[in-house]
């Protein structure tokens, strides 16, 4: 059977980075956040279902969705953000699944599903190990306010909207520690991947 690994991290700890390593590997990783993306376009389900919901407004004039106008409307008010999160997640799970299953199926030895919201979601019952990407609160705030040229109150405030890096560190099977250089971080990737014997 394939290993199924879901992997995570919390806002500028590199966990795409780290994502990006597994290819090295020929190990597939299917991104939760690119699938998300993908499960609104028009002609999905999920699409149909938002249109119904919030509304023909939400649309730009090509039919695609206006992601600035649904978020200005989810983003106020926490009915509304329900609604949308009821269409997405189960739409982004189940073509999740059909990939994994799809990859499984052609003789994959391991699988990696990418999830940002993997605890909290509580998604953990979809793998069978985790894995997350972490790195000191220090330079978690240093390296999201160079990439984002945020301020630190602002840098500040996106992290603490977050679950704690430390406390999905306690949770998971195994942790990548990120605080130095890709190299290092890539060797930690090797040798887990080695100890779960899927390289």
């Amino acid at each position: 059977m394939a290993l199924i690994i879901g992997l995570t991290g919390s806002i500028a700890t590199g966990k795409s980075t780290v994502s990006l390593m597994f290819d090295d590997f020929n190990i597939p990783v299917i991104d939760a956040d690119k699938i998300s993306r993908e499960v609104v376009n028009p002609g999905e389900i999920a699409y149909e279902q938002i249109i119904e919901t919030f509304g023909s407004h939400i649309l730009r004039e090509d039919k695609t969705l206006n992601r600035e106008k649904l978020g200005d409307i989810v983003f106020n008010e926490e009915t509304k953000r329900k609604q949308l999160n009821e269409i997405v997640h189960p739409a982004v799970r189940k073509k999740m699944l059909d990939r994994r299953d799809g990859y499984v199926k052609a003789g994959a030895t391991c699988v990696v599903l990418d999830i940002p919201l993997l605890f909290e979601s509580k998604l953990t019952t979809l793998v069978e190990k985790t894995i997350v990407v972490y790195v000191d609160e220090q330079v978690q705030l240093e390296r999201l306010m160079k990439r984002n040229n945020y301020s630190e109150h602002e840098a500040k405030q996106r992290i603490a909207s977050q679950m704690p890096v430390k406390a999905k560190a306690a949770m998971a099977d195994a942790v990548i520690n990120n605080n130095q250089t890709k190299y290092e971080s890539y060797e930690q990737l090797e040798r887990l991947l080695a100890s779960w014997n899927v390289i």
